[in-house]
């Protein structure tokens, strides 16, 4: 699984070398385009005022969110483009990358709620996370999605 222990970046998109862009972007483009078999423009506007969390192994990106602040895509704060490399599923990896999300955004924006438009195969997994299903299943770019929302604890 994992050569070494999982170093985590997290960047704006003006931070980003271009070593990591490229990774970013490929790796992106491996999980939602090529994959999931799903034509459409995984980069936007957004990429460039989100921050970029990534999971590096050595030089190998192992997973990726974008963190993304209230008022940009939902009135909310959100986690979006959570991808993991098909090398690294199943390892817990995953949820780390999540856990480590949220966080950052709590940081970041305390007392926000996060929006998230899942695929509707992992609701059981962002439900573990603490998201709740708040909308009926709709069809973004030919895949069933949910959109979800995680309530901050009192205590954060």
């Amino acid at each position: 699984m994992h050569k070494q222990p999982i170093h985590w970046l997290n960047k704006s998109f003006n931070e980003l070398n271009q070593h990591e862009m490229f990774d970013l972007l490929e790796l992106r483009q491996r999980v939602f385009i090529v994959e999931q078999e799903c034509a459409y423009p995984d980069m936007d506007a957004t990429d460039k005022v989100a921050r970029h969390l990534m999971a590096w192994d050595g030089e190998t990106l192992a997973g990726c969110t974008r963190l993304i602040g209230p008022g940009i895509t939902y009135e909310h704060a959100s986690i979006g483009r959570v991808a993991i490399a098909q090398a690294y599923r199943g390892t817990g990896l995953g949820r780390q990358l999540m856990e480590r999300s949220i966080a950052e955004i709590q940081q970041r924006f305390p007392a926000q709620l996060i929006k998230i438009g899942a695929q509707q195969y992992l609701e059981g997994f962002y439900n573990s996370l603490g998201f709740v299903t708040v909308s009926d299943r709709y069809l973004e770019d030919g895949i069933p999605h949910i959109d979800m929302l995680l309530t901050p604890a009192d205590d954060v």
